[in-house]
């Protein structure tokens, strides 16, 4: 498993309308193949920066979702309110015990 994090920077004064276009897309995100689960976050400090964590069964999943047109349809109802490009890594399980 890997869990994408994605800083997403939206434009001041476009929040709401971000979040409306992310919740009218998010069927795209949950169904796609590989995708065990995600969460939205917004900023306390910067409430214009969301932060998107998607767990994925592999990083191999993420990218293969990345082709498709279920990714192409997701971008196209954010990006309008994005102010920047997204900041996105991707993390490993680490056991500490």
């Amino acid at each position: 498993m890997v869990t994408e994090r994605a800083e997403l920077p939206v434009t001041p004064g476009q929040e709401a309308e971000f979040e409306r276009q992310f919740a009218s897309g998010e069927a795209h995100l949950r169904g796609a193949k590989g995708c065990r689960g995600l969460s939205l976050a917004r900023g306390v400090e910067n409430p214009s920066t969301y932060l998107l964590l998607i767990e994925w069964e592999s990083l191999e999943a993420h990218q293969a979702f990345a082709a498709t047109a279920a990714f192409t349809a997701f971008v196209g109802l954010i990006r309008p309110c994005l102010g920047d490009k997204p900041n996105t890594a991707h993390f490993a399980p680490v056991r500490t015990s």
